[in-house]
C-alpha cells in the first residue's frame, strides 16, 4: 500500500475517478467552508481531503449504533441502487423514493418504527425525513453538495451527491468502515468486489 493510500480511505486517484469533489454552480453559506475553488465554468470544487475525513468522522460516528437503528433515507433516484447495496450490507432499515410521514413520528401508524440514527442522501429532497427525525431527536448525517443547506443536520459528509457513481463510492466507504469498526470485516478485501457494484452505470 502506498503512502496515500495509507492517509486516505481511499486511494486519491478514486475519489477523482468518481468526481466525488465536483459541486455545483449554487454554493450556500452553510457549505463554503468544504469549498477548495471554483473552477473557470463557475462549478465549486470540493476538497478531497475534507471530504476523506469526514467520511471517517461519519463511520466512526455511525459504529456506535446497532445497523438495525440506523436509517438511511433516499429520494433521488440516482441514490436507490447504492442506498439499497448499503442497507444489505450493514444490516440496516431503507427508505427509497417518497418518504412514508410520520413513520418515526406517529406510533399509530402500522409502519411506525423507531430509529436512533438517519443518513440522508440530499437534504433538500429528503427534507421531510430530515424534520422528522429532528422532532425526535434522532441525529441526523447528511450527504451535501456545494448548494445544500444544512439547517437540522447534526453531521455533515461534503461530496458530489447528484453524480451515481460518486454517491455509489461514499456508501461504499461508508458501509466498508462501519463493517470494520464494528469488527464484523477486518479488511477492505472483504468487501472489495462490491466496489464495482456500487459504481455501476
Amino acid at each position: 500500500m502506498d503512502k496515500e493510500s495509507a492517509t486516505t480511505l481511499v486511494p486519491l486517484e478514486q475519489y477523482l475517478k468518481v468526481g466525488i469533489h465536483i459541486g455545483t454552480k449554487f454554493r450556500t453559506k452553510y457549505m463554503s467552508e468544504f469549498i477548495y475553488k471554483v473552477r473557470p465554468d463557475g462549478l465549486a470544487v470540493l476538497n478531497v481531503q475534507e471530504i476523506d475525513k469526514r467520511l471517517g468522522l461519519a463511520a466512526n460516528f455511525m459504529a456506535q449504533f446497532d445497523p438495525k437503528d440506523i436509517v438511511i433515507v433516499c429520494r433521488r433516484e440516482n441514490g436507490w441502487d447504492a442506498v439499497k447495496l448499503f442497507a444489505e450490507l450493514i444490516g440496516c432499515r431503507v427508505f427509497v423514493g417518497r418518504y412514508p410521514p410520520g413513520i418515526l413520528t406517529n406510533p399509530d401508524l402500522d409502519n411506525f418504527i423507531e430509529a436512533k440514527l438517519m443518513l440522508v442522501v440530499d437534504p433538500w429532497p429528503d427534507k421531510n425525513a430530515v424534520r422528522d427525525a429532528s422532532k425526535q431527536g434522532i441525529p441526523v448525517i447528511g450527504m451535501c453538495d456545494t448548494n445544500n443547506e444544512t439547517n437540522y443536520l447534526d453531521f455533515v459528509v461534503p461530496c458530489n451527491n447528484k453524480g451515481k457513481k460518486s454517491l455509489g463510492l461514499v456508501l461504499w466507504i461508508l458501509a466498508k468502515e462501519f463493517l470494520k469498526k464494528q469488527g464484523k470485516i477486518k479488511d477492505d478485501k472483504e468487501v472489495e468486489e462490491q466496489l464495482e457494484v456500487f459504481t455501476a452505470d
